[in-house]
């Protein structure tokens, strides 16, 4: 059973490279990946493209919507690594830890850049740009 359909950009290296470690630990096939550049988000039409573009958006079993970190924390933890980002739900560190990720959300392609030397990727492959 699907527990969580995790919206992401495909464009993004590192997002793709999470994606893929997620389905890759994701054993018990709990959660469904859609880039949002693909013809399968055409199937989500309650999921507005424009602000799943600014931050990563998710639905649960229920069909209650999940942002950024929220996400994060909830496919790992579905996976058993959900520890990695409990601290960045707490509430001491809750609001930097959103803060500091609308920044890397928004840089996301430069970020990808300086850690991987990929800027965007294209049909599952990245490349210098």
């Amino acid at each position: 059973m699907i527990k969580l359909t995790v919206f992401y950009d495909g464009t993004c290296p590192l997002c793709a490279k999470e994606m893929d470690a997620l389905k890759l630990r994701d054993t018990r096939q709990q959660i469904k990946t859609i880039d949002i550049y693909s013809e399968a988000f055409n199937d989500y039409p309650q999921i507005d493209p424009k602000h799943a573009n600014t931050i990563l958006h998710a639905l649960n079993e229920k069909g209650e919507l999940l942002l950024g970190l929220d996400v994060t924390h909830r496919a790992w933890q579905l996976v058993g690594r959900g520890w990695l980002y409990a601290p960045l739900r707490w509430r001491i560190f809750k609001p930097a830890a959103d803060w500091l990720y609308l920044k890397f959300a928004n840089n996301r392609y430069r970020i990808s850049y300086w850690l991987t030397g990929n800027s965007r990727c294209s049909n599952g492959v990245c490349s210098r740009k």
